[in-house]
């Protein structure tokens, strides 16, 4: 039972983690629908930024908070600006040409960022410093770390604020406008570009969040850290019902929850013929059953508030 408990804890904070790069992806779809598969990279971006910029700290004698906060707010800073500048370039003289164009420019621009990363940070591994305390918090048999407490916090109020932004807000009321209808809203007033942009910057925020988050939690910061995890987001977006911020989330914490319970039990499970290292599996199997079985995912895609 210990052992079922650690897994689902560790399943709930590697859900977060994909659910705060699946928000990102579901905003952009929602308003514009285009999946932008160079999401990851800009997760990776903002790792190593966070990375670079601790390790510049860590002479001042900070205390491990601060120097944590003030890279991560650096990380979100520059992975916004990085987002900013790839819609502008490239996916806005696409916006309107066929599907194809803007998908293809968007596994392009993955690959020219994975390699900007390598070429700036070198290819090998970085060590991400432990910055908050590391002794694990017992619960109920189970260990949760102070790193694996914020990641969970962290999720809840993005989403918390994401929710109140849409909904409570002029920018959220113009991004539901646009995403029902771009052409109309533009005569209402809205500027449709500016709200694109602003919600490529939002979405790199939580990307740069999740980034650091991740390099914290798993102590290790690298040019190709972003790919998986940003399939694995999209997997969970389009597994919540992709264009829906609520679905973005449930869809991150159950796959997480699928991954990580699945890894602790495929073993016994294959009598020894799967191991561990196979979970990756399980997150492209739910996609495939999603897909076949309910394509607009458990929660449904809602037009009207797919911002």
């Amino acid at each position: 039972m210990d052992i079922l408990l650690q897994q689902i804890i560790n399943g709930l904070v590697l859900g977060s983690m994909y659910a705060l790069v699946a928000l990102g992806y579901t905003m952009v779809y929602g308003i514009i629908g285009l999946i932008n598969f160079a999401h990851g990279e800009v997760l990776m971006v903002g790792a190593l930024v966070s990375w670079t910029a601790i390790g510049l700290l860590q002479g001042l004698g900070l205390p491990g908070w601060l120097m944590l906060l003030l890279s991560l707010l650096l990380a979100c800073t520059v992975a916004a600006g990085l987002n900013f500048l790839i819609e502008k370039v490239a996916y806005r003289p696409l916006r309107n040409a066929p599907r194809l164009a803007p998908l293809i420019t968007a596994i392009g621009m993955s690959i020219l960022l994975q390699t900007l990363a390598m070429i700036i940070w070198k290819p090998n591994y970085k060590s991400f410093p432990t910055l908050l305390p590391s002794t694990p918090l017992s619960l109920g048999g189970a260990s949760i770390t102070p790193t694996q407490v914020l990641i969970l916090l962290l999720t809840l109020l993005s989403l918390a604020g994401l929710m109140w932004l849409v909904h409570a807000t002029r920018l959220g009321r113009a991004m539901r406008a646009t995403a029902e209808n771009p052409r109309v809203a533009a005569l209402m007033g809205v500027d449709p570009d500016r709200v694109i942009s602003a919600t490529f910057v939002i979405g790199a925020v939580l990307a740069a969040l999740a980034g650091v988050m991740w390099a914290a939690n798993y102590g290790t910061a690298q040019h190709t850290m972003g790919f998986l995890p940003g399939l694995k987001a999209f997997t969970a977006a389009v597994f919540g019902g992709i264009g829906n911020l609520a679905g973005a989330v449930v869809g991150g914490i159950l796959l997480g929850l699928i991954e990580s319970i699945g890894a602790g039990y495929i073993g016994e499970l294959t009598g020894g013929v799967l191991g561990s290292h196979y979970a990756d599996i399980f997150a492209f199997i739910v996609l495939i059953l999603v897909l076949t079985l309910r394509p607009s995912g458990l929660l449904g895609e809602r037009v009207a508030d797919r911002a």
